[in-house]
This record gives structure tokens, sequence and C-alpha cells, in this order.
């Protein structure tokens, strides 16, 4: 299967529903109709798949390490069910107030992903749902796609540039496939 490029997705309300009292546990974790798919056939059409998320739920304690990685565990199983596979998650456990690299906005996940991917990120995706996912791929030199689902709505009507939107992933990777 021959490289096409590289698609970095935000985790919550772009593969799996939010919620602002946070995911806590596998259980809470439930796909966006038509998310696993959308990754499954972006995986075997060629391109490496990673995950950027911030996380400050751990450090509001939450929930625990455990409980995320039962969560990255559930993922995982749902893509590897499928014959495809999310390369790496990345996530930032550091609450909002830290001062850390890696927390959206700041570029330090997507930056990670490139170094681990061995690729550029100026014709990597990152696609998110929220302001901070789009300013954390422009600072990266990334290109900022945003989705509907999650707080993409209320992030559209903020934006202050456009950006290539599109209803939810499996949008994005009809969009992608026929390229």
């Amino acid at each position: 299967m021959a490289y096409r490029g590289l698609v970095i997705l935000d985790r919550d309300g772009v593969i799996n529903t939010d919620s602002p009292l946070y995911i806590k546990s596998a259980d809470e974790f439930q796909p966006i109709s038509g998310s696993i798919e959308a990754i499954v056939r972006l995986y075997h059409a060629g391109y490496l798949i990673y995950v950027a998320t911030n996380q400050a739920g751990l450090a509001k304690k939450k929930f625990s390490l455990k409980d995320l990685t039962s969560m990255h565990q559930k993922l995982n199983a749902l893509v590897e069910s499928r014959g495809a596979k999310i390369e790496k998650i990345f996530y930032c456990p550091h609450h909002p107030d830290e001062t850390c690299e890696c927390r959206k906005p700041k570029p330090g996940m997507l930056l990670k992903i490139a170094d681990h991917a061995g690729k550029t990120l100026q014709e990597a995706d990152f696609v998110g749902d929220s302001l901070k996912d789009i300013e954390a791929a422009i600072a990266a030199r990334a290109n900022p796609v945003l989705v509907l689902t999650g707080n993409g709505k209320s992030t559209q009507e903020n934006l202050k540039s456009r950006v290539i939107t599109f209803q939810d992933l499996a949008q994005y990777a009809d969009y992608k496939l026929a390229e």
C-alpha cells in the first residue's frame, strides 16, 4: 500500500462523542457514527493515522491513567478489528493552567507526531472540532480541518478565517479518498 499522507485526528468530538463532564471510562467512550469506518477507509487508502488529544481530565482527577489507557485500547481494538490501525495516540495530561508545550493550541503534540512519523506537517491534515485544534494546526504548519461534530458548530461560528469544513469525519474521509 502506497503512502498517501499523514492524517492527525483530535479525539473527543471528532472520533467519539464529547461531554463537558469529560469522557471518563471505556464505557463512556462512544464512537460517533461513521468515525471508525472513516479511520479504516483512510488507513486502507494509505494514510498514516495519528491522534492528538488534550486530556486535562487526568490532571483534574476526573479519571485515571488506567481509565485513559482503557479508552484508547477500546479505540484501537475497534479500528484493528476492521484490519486497520492508528499509528499512535498522543495526549497532553496537563491542566490548562500548567505551562507545557504539548497542550493544544500549542503545536507540541503535532510536532512530536511529525517526528514519530518521520514526515513534515506541511501536507498533513489535522482534523478537529475546536478552535484549539485549528490554532494548533496553524502553529504547526499543518492543514487545519474542522468537523461540525462535537464543538464544531460553535467553533465554526467563532472562526475568524476560512477553514475547510465537513459535517463529520466520514464526510472528510470521502473528500480525502476522492482526491
